[in-house]
């Protein structure tokens, strides 16, 4: 096993930075982590399962293969939202590229151009199906429940389209949903469309790597196998017991202890425009996991450390002075490439000025990597912990193995939060708002709640 992320915690500890996490404080959690992983093993929430489920890689394997891996099509686009959106994104431009939409047909070796329709703006949904020529579109809807309001009415609009074309649903259509049950099941099974199951004990948080994710995946030419080995390599550390080997469970825990002490903000920031997207993935997966009123036991506890973005340089020029001396609330994360696709000489001009001229010859590849690293080393002077993720290269082993290995880590942080990684009840009210606003049956009784009256403070 070749591991193509590593973890430099160096930032974290005492007394590379003034109270930061000791050793002693770590290893007291020797007996408590060896206790979570064998209830993560025993419990096999559904995530861990995938690397190993041949079903959900053939699946899409099969489907692709039915369309000549969509080659025939100018536009993938998929419709769905959070975790059926956010994983997608995250695959396209982390292993496409950013430019891959902009790219000709030879270019992007036949594959179509990849698209998320992820919100319901309606000028960001117009102007996105506007420059589609249906007849060479595919759209896949993702909904676990199959009543998600923004996927479904995204769906219905996109049906209404391709109907009023005169054009075959099942040519245009793929559809993603639960295995048994919803109203896209039905849907697939009555109309003959082609569908994809999402695994049962699988939520959309943790579906990038079934078959939510990797469809879009491999209509955008990714090696979804590779994606997987990817995977396996981080499942492959689930049994290491010690923790300075094992650095999802040491992450979980820098950031418990951290979280104890006040620290409840946590900062991903990405010093590669590709790799900012998984920046997004993580915000829903770190708060939609953690933030919980809740214990396992019903015990009111309000926990949750709240995930910020940011991107760096860019964001050293917006963020960073709070960073550093601001509230010392935060563990900061940067995501670091240790090359990039592209070398960018700077020429040597104005050698006469000094206050330019030192970049003369030199490339944005060393400039970009100055730049994080004495952003690292500010905060830490600050006493500021900050750690490192470096990928040794971007590509399909290298994100799935960062995709498990925060699975993972969130699993573990859940338990030792002691609440449910895995549910998110905190959603459910507003959608059931949202429905009874909509008129959806059923859901009439909720419109009282916003009928109450409230003092308004409108200016």
């Amino acid at each position: 096993m070749l591991r193509k992320i590593r973890f430099d915690f160096s930032f974290v500890f005492s007394p590379n930075i003034s109270n930061g996490v000791s050793e002693e404080e770590v290893n007291s959690y020797k007996k408590k982590i060896e206790g979570v992983i064998e209830e993560i093993k025993n419990e096999k929430p559904g995530f861990i399962l995938i690397p190993f489920d041949e079903r959900n890689i053939n699946s899409v394997k099969n489907l692709a293969e039915k369309y000549d891996y969509f080659r025939d099509y100018e536009d993938f686009v998929v419709l769905g939202i959070g975790g059926s959106a956010l994983g997608n994104i995250a695959l396209r431009d982390s292993l496409n590229g950013l430019n891959w939409n902009g790219l000709d047909k030879n270019e992007r070796k036949g594959f179509p151009r990849i698209h998320v329709i992820d919100n319901v703006d309606p000028d960001f949904v117009a102007s996105t199906l506007k420059n589609l020529d249906m007849k060479k579109t595919i759209f896949n809807v993702i909904s676990k429940s199959g009543s998600t309001a923004e996927a479904m009415a995204n769906y219905m609009i996109v049906k209404g389209i391709i109907e009023s074309f005169g054009l075959d649903v099942r040519k245009h259509l793929v559809i993603t949903t639960d295995p048994e049950k919803g109203v896209l099941r039905e849907i697939a099974n009555e109309e003959g469309i082609n569908s994809l199951e999402i695994p049962k004990k699988v939520g959309g948080r943790f579906s990038v790597l079934t078959p939510v994710g990797l469809l879009s995946a491999i209509a955008g030419g990714i090696n979804i196998d590779e994606l997987i080995e990817g995977a396996k390599n981080a499942y492959s550390l689930l049994d290491e017991k010690n923790l300075w080997k094992n650095p999802a469970t040491l992450n979980a825990l820098i950031h418990y202890i951290y979280y104890k002490k006040g620290k409840n903000i946590s900062v991903m920031m990405s010093y590669s425009n590709r790799l900012y997207p998984l920046a997004d993935w993580y915000r829903q997966l770190w708060a939609e996991s953690l933030g919980k009123k809740y214990d396992v036991h019903g015990k009111e506890i309000y926990v949750g450390q709240t995930p910020v973005k940011a991107l760096g340089a860019t964001d050293q020029h917006s963020q960073i002075q709070l960073y550093n001396e601001g509230p010392n609330d935060k563990v900061i994360t940067f995501l670091v490439p240790k090359s990039y696709d592209h070398e960018v000489r700077i020429p040597k001009i104005h050698e006469e000025l000094d206050s330019i001229s030192y970049l003369g010859g030199r490339t944005l590849n060393e400039l970009i990597a100055a730049e994080q690293k004495a952003t690292a080393y500010s905060l830490a002077q600050n006493g500021r912990p900050n750690l490192n993720v470096e990928f040794s290269k971007i590509c399909e082993e290298s994100i799935g193995e960062f995709i498990f290995t925060y699975e993972l880590q969130t699993a573990v942080m859940g338990k030792l939060l002691n609440i449910n990684a895995f549910d998110q009840p905190g959603v459910e009210m507003g959608k059931k708002l949202t429905y009874s606003l909509m008129g959806r049956k059923g859901f009439a009784e909720f419109r009282k709640i916003l009928e109450k009256k409230v003092k308004k403070y409108i200016i």
